[in-house]
């Protein structure tokens, strides 16, 4: 198997937990001693090893010698665990592969010089594009202090979101349906805008796909207007935090008292509202509505990816993405489509800004 074999087989392991190691970057590890793989690992989550101590533990004393294959740059510096490149030396490790480097300051190049100090041959960029995806979430929260912001939409042929009435079920098909909570699996929180959630009084769980863990629910809600009776409050199934705007010290009382999250703020402004997301470590921000609160993030650029899900329907009348402050066609907001495929009977489109986005300069 060739450098390529090997490394497709680590970033195939950091997949696994893809949504499961926030704040952290999942990452995968393969060791291999003259052509026999001795040892693989995968980072489970924050706290527990790393992949490559995990792949160097299973290797044991056949690490000597060998190359090892990981995602992303060995780290350095002592965290809630011991730096990776320390257990790389330790096990006499050959030559280390390395896919990309850490973004992270504290690392940013410091595990590869700290392991050719060490007399270790290093090769950096094998499949580097395809670990820099797989972690474009953490190159965002690390580089840019904000969370990775996907958009999502289900709509018709004809761009429309929901009926005039506000009605939206189902416009997209089951198969669409399940993948999006793979989409909610990969995020550490999932945002609507109030009138989706008075509307639709969604649970914004993952339930048509194991997985360990849920992602914190978050409403925009200026006036404090979320029943207590909602899903969101009463349903228990993960924790909720409401953003305000109007204080309402007997409704907030009534909120902290069923266990959901306040953060209020003066004025709502979503850039200030992604930098406090970031400070409470949540990575990777899904928004699933509605129309009004999509565009919001379209128009203020702060977005890194929208999934479309485009059902054979046409409606004619109905809701849709407005208020971009486009006047002239050349104004509008320019998408790269990066992947397409058939869900059921919808299409699903993943876009990506055209020009460089805050969210993808690394």
């Amino acid at each position: 198997m060739s450098d390529v074999g090997y490394m497709s087989l680590a970033l195939s392991l950091a997949k696994r937990r893809k949504g499961l190691t926030h704040p952290n970057p999942t990452v995968g590890c393969v060791v291999v001693n003259e052509g026999e793989i001795v040892g693989l690992g995968y980072h489970e989550g924050a706290g527990h090893p790393h992949a490559e101590v995990v792949a160097l533990e299973q290797a044991g004393e056949k690490a000597k010698g060998s190359t090892l294959y990981v995602t992303l740059e060995p780290c350095t510096h002592f965290g809630r665990t011991p730096p990776c490149t320390d257990a790389l030396i330790r096990a006499g490790i050959r030559k280390a592969v390395v896919a990309v480097k850490d973004p992270n300051p504290v690392v940013g190049g410091k595990g590869i010089e700290r392991l050719r100090e060490a007399g270790l041959d290093v090769e950096v960029g094998v499949l580097e594009e395809e670990a820099r995806e797989l972690n474009e979430d953490f190159f965002t929260f690390i580089t840019m202090k904000r969370p990775y912001v996907t958009l999502k939409l289900a709509q018709t042929l004809d761009g429309k979101v929901a009926t005039p009435s506000g009605d939206s079920k189902w416009i997209s098909s089951p198969e669409s349906r399940r993948f999006a909570h793979r989409l909610r699996s990969e995020a550490t929180a999932v945002l609507v805008g109030l009138n989706t959630f008075l509307r639709d009084n969604p649970s914004l769980t993952i339930r048509h796909i194991p997985f360990g863990r849920q992602p914190l629910r978050i409403v925009i809600d200026p006036e404090l207007e979320i029943p207590m009776d909602s899903n969101l409050v009463s349903d228990g199934m993960a924790q909720t935090l409401v953003v305000f705007s109007r204080r309402d010290p007997a409704k907030e009382s009534e909120l902290l008292g069923a266990g959901v999250q306040l953060l209020y703020m003066e004025k709502i402004e979503l850039g200030e509202l992604l930098k406090e997301l970031a400070s409470r470590d949540v990575l990777h921000l899904l928004v699933e509505g509605g129309a009004y609160t999509v565009s919001q993030f379209l128009k203020e650029g702060l977005w890194d990816r929208l999934v479309v899900f485009q059902a054979p329907r046409v409606m004619g009348d109905g809701i849709s993405l407005s208020g971009l402050g486009v006047d002239r066609v050349n104004d509008c907001l320019k998408l790269k489509i990066r992947r397409e495929h058939a869900l059921g009977e919808d299409r699903v489109f993943e876009y990506v800004p055209v020009m460089e986005s805050p969210g993808l300069r690394w």
